[in-house]
């Protein structure tokens, strides 16, 4: 089968698409046909060797696609149901995944493929920084880079707790951030001043999807540090901050059916930015380092729509 390799450390550049045995599933595996596979912004330092390792390994975590085998022992899936998955191994990028049967949910027949394949751990991370902060009624919370795909979906959860949400994000994102119900916010020199005059009773949570000092925004903006997440700046922790990401949330395919359903119903959309052939994944992976645009970039591996 195809999949995408890292031999080696490196930018993009060193992405393979190559030929690698298929794996039969075994005891409670099972075998899935992808269709399409999310990518995402931390997969650039496993590749980049900044979390250490030894290349060569797969990539990708998130996918969608068809059952086509079921191990022994395995009874809630059956050949032809359509899931979505979350690989442990990195394996997601492939014709094929087999992985533990608990790493999967059922895919409505109502989401597109394209957004099934690129929402289990930006579904997942979203879930849990919105939990982190527990934004209710009548509260501000900022969500810093709410174009993104964990800001876009966190901001819109935090809305239907009945939050009031501001996001920052480029200026060519703030009409379709409107349109989802957040209040858009130019970010750069001069944010908090432009956060104060939106909400000048205060911020009550903040959500950092983004990085590049928002911690140090939320502060400056007299948010509380038990009120402050952030998925990317980890060293804040030791300031009070929490750093909670998607391996906190206890039932993580429930987590992912709910936004799924969600999703499904209208109550929350998560934009494609772009689809790539899996053969282009290293282009792919240059268009999401720039970090700009709307919602997901996802690799389409087989058939869908």
């Amino acid at each position: 089968m195809n999949a995408v390799r890292i031999p080696r450390f490196g930018d993009s550049s060193v992405l393979e698409l190559v030929q690698v045995p298929e794996r039969d599933p075994g005891p409670g595996e099972v075998m899935v046909a992808v269709r399409f596979a999310g990518i995402n912004p931390g997969e650039i330092p496993i590749r980049e060797g900044r979390f250490g390792g030894e290349p060569p390994f797969g990539q990708g975590s998130d996918f969608a696609g068809d059952v086509v085998g079921v191990g022994a022992g395995v009874t809630a899936w059956h050949v032809g149901d359509e899931v979505i998955g979350m690989s442990d191994e990195r394996s997601a990028q492939a014709d094929y995944v087999t992985i533990a049967a608990d790493r999967l949910v059922a895919k409505p027949d109502a989401l597109h493929w394209d957004v099934a394949g690129s929402l289990y751990v930006v579904g997942t991370t979203a879930v849990a920084a919105v939990d982190a902060v527990a934004p209710r009624t009548g509260e501000t919370v900022v969500v810093a880079g709410a174009a993104g795909g964990v800001g876009v979906l966190a901001a819109q959860l935090a809305a239907r707790a009945g939050a009031r949400v501001i996001g920052t994000a480029s200026e060519a994102n703030h009409a379709a951030l409107r349109d989802l119900g957040i209040e858009p916010v130019a970010y750069g020199d001069g944010v908090a001043d432009r956060i104060r005059e939106l909400a000048p009773g205060g911020v009550d949570a903040f959500i950092d999807t983004y990085g590049s000092g928002n911690v140090d925004l939320a502060f400056d903006l007299g948010v509380d540090a038990a009120r402050i997440e952030t998925i990317i700046d980890f060293a804040a922790g030791s300031r009070g901050v929490k750093t909670i990401g998607m391996s906190a949330v206890a039932d993580p395919a429930a987590a992912v059916a709910l936004v799924a359903d969600l999703l499904t119903r209208g109550g929350v959309t998560l934009p494609i930015k772009a689809r790539y052939p899996i053969d282009a994944v290293a282009t792919a992976y240059d268009a999401l380092a720039e970090r700009q645009g709307l919602g997901k970039i996802v690799l389409q591996v087989g058939s869908g729509a």
